[in-house]
Formats: structure tokens, sequence, C-alpha cells
């Protein structure tokens, strides 16, 4: 029982110990035990309520950050939280771009726009008429039938309004009607037929325009409510789900993200809204989609990503905005649609990963898609430290590993060669004498022959035929 202990402690001994009572890994024995299977998980096990108080402390964290009113920079929908001010000229800067700032306006300034334009245009060209006539003083003579007037069927302002209207959309009740006698009365129903077709194809181009924006389009498009960090193939990795609710999917589709946080730069600069690129797909796949079905798009947190060295306690209670930005083009218009979502710290979960959702029917072969656990999550052991710490401590093991691999080898080695200087070879025949003479001994003990003196003896007929040898070896 006591040589039993004894081992129990030297193996202690002969592994690193790992802090995990301040969070540096969870389950600290399955996850050395994949690079290290001789390790003793005694070990771990000793700081196991260490790292479940941590782990309430991360909670802890998270529920008062969530407590806090963390104002976004972009909201779950997309908007943007943002406001300008402060511009020099800015009502003239965005009148130079008329049809992008009439596109942006809401809809209810789009109608009332479409409405005003055709009634301004009525009224405008009704008192023209209006003018032709009276200095023509068709009012006044107005039922004499000897009288030739401008238009017929025109005494007054409403009825030159109406003229005005039949002569811009070209209603034509067959009442009233201009007449030959009057020069200027041909050129304005000219003008206004050619300025009435202008304001019709602006307003019905700049409808069909706002219609055929695929800003509504992402209201079908959907984004997870976490992001997750969970483990792929031995790496850290933040895990978004996405998905599209239309069976006629976005054409090469890409995802990408932002991280916005502070940076302090060499010379003591701070910039606050620093961004920082976040790729989503493997190095040697492509960031583009088939968003047919619920997908899981990851970003592995390696050297190059900016969450390398942010921890479950910076995830849980930090000061930074992931922005996940989905762009496509509509199959249908060929426009490019766009949305746009962002995660706060508390809303990033460490050690989780996606239910499965798309599950096969066998009554009809057909593949169902709840989106009921859409958002689902199950929790999954991995360590809770950063990915960085995590590399270091996997190196750290495998040059552990490589040692005594080494000291495994030497071992060997010196007791082969040491068996070796110790025999002598005896036939019927022959007899072999092997000279140690000519060994050397190393500095690390180890046995090295310099040269091997062979002799041999002929014992069948007496003679003594000596046939002396030299032969070289280097170990």
């Amino acid at each position: 029982m006591s040589e039993m202990s004894q081992e129990k402690v030297s193996d202690k001994e002969s592994h690193p110990r790992f802090d995990v009572s301040g969070g540096d890994v969870d389950s600290v024995a399955q996850e050395i035990g994949e690079f290290h299977p001789s390790f003793d998980d005694s070990v771990a096990r000793e700081d196991y309520h260490g790292n479940r108080n941590h782990r309430k402390s991360i909670s802890k964290v998270r529920r008062d950050f969530r407590k806090r009113k963390h104002k976004r920079l972009v909201y779950k929908n997309g908007d943007y939280n943002l406001s300008h001010g402060n511009i020099e000229n800015r009502r003239q800067r965005f009148l130079a771009d008329i049809f992008t700032t009439m596109l942006d306006i809401k809809w209810r300034w789009i109608l009332l726009l479409f409405v005003l334009a055709f009634i301004t245009s009525w009224l405008l060209f009704g008192l023209v008429w209006w003018l032709i006539c009276f200095t023509h003083e068709d009012f006044k003579n107005y039922g004499d039938p000897d009288w030739e007037p401008c238009v017929d069927a025109v005494y007054d302002f409403t009825t030159a309004l109406l003229f005005s209207v039949e002569t811009q959309h070209t209603i034509g009740y067959g009442g009233r009607a201009t007449t030959p006698y009057c020069p200027e009365a041909i050129i304005v129903m000219m003008a206004q037929s050619c300025l009435g077709t202008i304001i019709q194809a602006l307003m019905t181009g700049l409808v069909f325009a706002k219609l055929s924006r695929s800003k509504k389009r992402a209201e079908t498009l959907m984004f997870s409510k976490n992001a997750l960090i969970s483990k792929r193939d031995g790496k850290l990795c933040l895990l978004i789900r996405l998905g599209d609710m239309r069976k006629t999917n976005l054409i090469d589709s890409h995802v990408r993200g932002i991280l916005i946080r502070k940076r302090i730069t060499e010379e003591g600069e701070g910039l606050p809204l620093y961004q920082h690129e976040v790729t989503f797909g493997r190095e040697d796949t492509d960031s583009r989609l088939f968003l047919v079905w619920p997908i899981t798009v990851e970003h592995v947190i390696n050297e190059h990503s900016p969450l390398w060295d942010l921890g479950p306690e910076d995830f849980a209670g930090g000061k930074f905005e992931l922005i996940v930005i989905l762009e496509g083009t509509v199959g249908s218009t060929g426009t490019t649609a766009q949305a746009r979502t962002s995660y706060l710290p508390g809303e990033i979960l460490w050690g989780r990963r996606f239910q499965r959702l798309v599950t096969l029917q066998k009554e009809n072969g057909e593949y169902k898609i709840d989106y009921s656990l859409f958002h689902s999550s199950l929790p999954m052991n991995i360590p809770m430290c950063s990915a960085r710490r995590l590399a270091e401590m996997e190196e750290a093991i495998k040059r552990e590993d490589r040692k005594e691999r080494r000291d495994s080898e030497n071992s060997i080695s010196a007791s082969g060669l040491e068996t070796v200087t110790s025999q002598v070879h005896y036939t019927s025949q022959e007899y072999l004498m092997t000279s140690e003479k000519d060994m050397m001994t190393s500095e690390n003990g180890l046995v090295t022959f310099k040269s091997i003196s062979t002799q041999t003896f002929d014992v069948s007929d007496g003679n003594d035929s000596e046939d002396q040898t030299e032969q070289y070896e280097r170990l």
C-alpha cells in the first residue's frame, strides 16, 4: 500500500500543475488527457471547487452586465444608433443627391411628395390657363356665338383647373379643347404635356425604386440571439447561426464580422471605436454560403484573431461589440441585400454549442427544419481560459512529452551498449575475444567503441593461425 502511494506521489510530481482556480482550465483532466494520456487526473480534481466558484463568478458578472444599460452601436434589427451633427451645408449636400435622398426618406413622405407633385402642377397650369383666358377676354364674352375663345368651355378658375388636369393626363372628356386662334394656348398645352410626362415618369420611377429596394429582405434573414464560444478540432471557435425563411435563397451570399473596441497605439493615442476584422470560415474554405437551410458559421480563434487574448471574464463583461454582416444578391430583383446584427459581451456564451434542428422525416423522405430550436444551445466542457493561454498549455505539455521521450531513448541506448561490451562468443571451431582496450566512455556515461580487436584461433588442427582484424563502429 505504501509503494502505491509513493508511486502516486511521484506521478504528481513528474507532471506540471495547472492552476484552474483562477479560471485557466475547465475539466483539466479531460482536456489534458487528450494531449497527455499518462496525466493523473487527481491533480486536476483537487481544484474542482475553485473552478466551480470561478464559473459562478462569471455568471454573476454576466448578470451584472445585463443589468447595466449598455448602448449599442448597431441594434439587433440592424439599425444604427448614430446621429450626425454640426455638418456644414448639410441641406445643400443632401439636395445635390436628391434621388438618393428621396429613396432614403420614409414612405409617408414619398406618398406626400407624390401627391404634392401632381397637385402643384395642376394648380400651376390651371392658373396659367386662367390667365390666358383672362387676358384674351374670354370670360367677358362667354356665351357670345360670334366670339372665338382660346379654350372652349372655360369661363372661370374651376373650369381652367379641370382643363389643366385633362390636358396633363390626356383624359379628354370632349367638352373643353384649345382652339387655333391663340398661339400662346397651343404652346402652353405642349409644355404641360411634356412636363406632365416627366413628372409622372419621375414619381413612378421613385416609387418603383423604393419598392424594389431589398432593405426589407433582411426581415426574413435570421441571426441567432447569442453567439457561442465552442471547441472544434482542438481549437476555440466563435459560432453564429444564420437562417433564411424564404425558399428563394440569396445568391453569392457571404458573412463577415467587425469587432469594435478601444485600441491604444504605441504613441499612446486612444482609438475608441477601432474596427477589427473578424473572418468567418477556415483558411482552406471561402466565406460564401449556400443558405438553403440554417447553417452555423465559425471564426477560428488563432493568433491572428482579435479574440486571441479574450477569456471567459472578457466575454462575460468586457467592453466591445461584435457586428455581424450578411450580404447577398436577391435572385428575383438582382439587387444586393444586407442584414446586420450585433452581439454585446453578455450575449456571447462560453462553452456552448448549437442544438441540431434539421431532421429527416421517414414518412415522406423530406428534411424538416424546426425553427423553434434555432436559438437553442447545449453546454459543453471547454477550457476556461483564452485561446492564447490554451495554446501555451498545449505547447508546454508537448515539450514535456518530447523531453520524456528523449530521456527514455537515451536510457535504452545506454543499457544496450553495456550489454554488448560484456559478451564473449564461442563456437565449435573458433572463439572470439573482444578486446576492450579501445573502448571510450563519453561524458554522459554512455559507452563508445573506438575500435574492436577480434582474434581468431583454429582449434581443429592445432595450428595457431592468428588473424587480427580491426572493426570500427560509431555509436
